[in-house]
This record gives C-alpha cells, structure tokens and sequence, in this order.
C-alpha cells in the first residue's frame, strides 16, 4: 500500500496531531505528515513537525478572509496532500476553500453529530440531558459541522459529570476514532463520491462505531 499524505490543519496545542505522529512512528498508519497549516503562529501544534512542514499565519495579516484562505489553500495545495484534517482548527473555512480541496477534507468533533454543532459541546450535551455523548470524524462542506458523519465514538453521561469531566471522557475515545478512520481513509477503504462516503465499496449510510477494541464496525 503506497504512503499517503495528510496535511493537519490545527489551533491549538495538537493532540490529535500528535496521535497521528505516533500511530505513523508505531506503522499502525502508512503516511507522512506533509505539513501543519494554522491560524495561529505560536500554535504548540506546528512544534510536532520539522520547520519546513509548518505554516502559521494569522488571518489579521491578510487584507480579508478571502485572501487568508487562498494563501492557506495555495501552501496546502503545494504540499499535495491526499488528505486534508481539520484536527482542533477553529475557523470555519469557507466555501470557495472547501469546494477546493472537496472530498479530501475531514474533521474530528466531539459531539455526536449531528447534535450539539460547533463550540461548548461538552456543556450543551450536559444541559440537554443526554445519556451518552462522543465524537465524529466528518466530512468538511461549507455549512458548520454539516457533512456526512464517517465515524463516532461513544461515552456514556456520568451523574455528577461536568463539562471537564465528560470532556476528559470524550478525549480518551477521540483520538483511537481519528486514527481508526484515517486507517480506513489511507487504506482506500473508506472514500467519498460525490458526496456520499463509501465502505468497500457500499454506499455508507450511518456512521461506523468504534468498538472498544479501537476498530470501526458497521
């Protein structure tokens, strides 16, 4: 199987990056890191690679967002990726950029799509009462947190949970989930046509599930 390139975009310190650095290190994932692009230049996730793979730069340094994005999309579209993962990157991208790099762009989020889309996940599942929550690993359209849901991992609602707490819970499954479906993405296992993901070859129509052995089943 040929290796494959994932190009990370991140905010933050980068521990989904970093679980794919090691998973990469450990031959569980035949792929390079080919860059990690960020919106913030003092992000501790472009400090997980060498010099020449990182690109950080604020959106303040561009004359609008549309400029951002085109110089973010030009130097990921130089690192020719095969994929793209939003891991931890907090600006919504706009639809000219996802029509770019359309069906080669993924994102984890730690909510069980498609309820609780976009920040304070964590409080929101608490204050609907909900029995379990989790994560998914997605694919990226123009509308927030919208696309096709590939995978999710569940965390059952503990009494006495706090954000922090069922954050902490969540975070144990996240990163076995997005290393469980990039396996399946490199692999060519998982795909996506024309919008619509793909499993061997059948049509996806629920997402896969994380058992406690760290595989997605149907």
């Amino acid at each position: 199987m040929s290796i494959r390139r994932i190009a990370v975009l991140a905010s933050g310190r980068g521990s989904n990056l970093q679980a794919i650095v090691d998973a990469i290190a450990a031959g569980r994932l035949q792929a390079e890191i080919v860059g990690v692009f960020s919106d913030r230049p003092d992000a501790t996730a472009l400090e997980r690679v060498a010099t020449d793979r990182r690109w950080g730069h604020a959106p303040k340094e561009f004359s609008n967002r549309a400029a951002y994005e085109q110089a973010l999309g030009d130097a990921l579209a130089a690192s020719t990726p095969d994929w793209i993962v939003c891991a931890g990157y907090m600006r919504i991208l706009g639809a000219d950029f996802v029509q770019r790099f359309n069906g080669r762009l993924v994102n984890i989020h730690p909510s069980l799509l498609p309820l609780h889309k976009g920040l304070h996940t964590h409080a929101r599942a608490l204050e609907a009462g909900d029995s379990e929550h989790g994560a998914s690993v997605h694919l990226v359209v123009p509308e927030l947190d919208a696309g096709a849901v590939l995978a999710q991992a569940r965390v059952p609602v503990l009494a006495g949970d706090d954000a922090q707490t069922l954050a902490e819970r969540v975070l144990a499954v996240e990163h076995p989930l997005l290393i469980a479906t990039l396996e399946l993405l490199c692999a060519g296992r998982l795909a996506e046509r024309e919008g619509q993901p793909t499993f061997d070859g059948h049509p996806l129509f629920s997402p896969l599930a994380l058992d406690s052995a760290g595989n997605l089943n149907r």
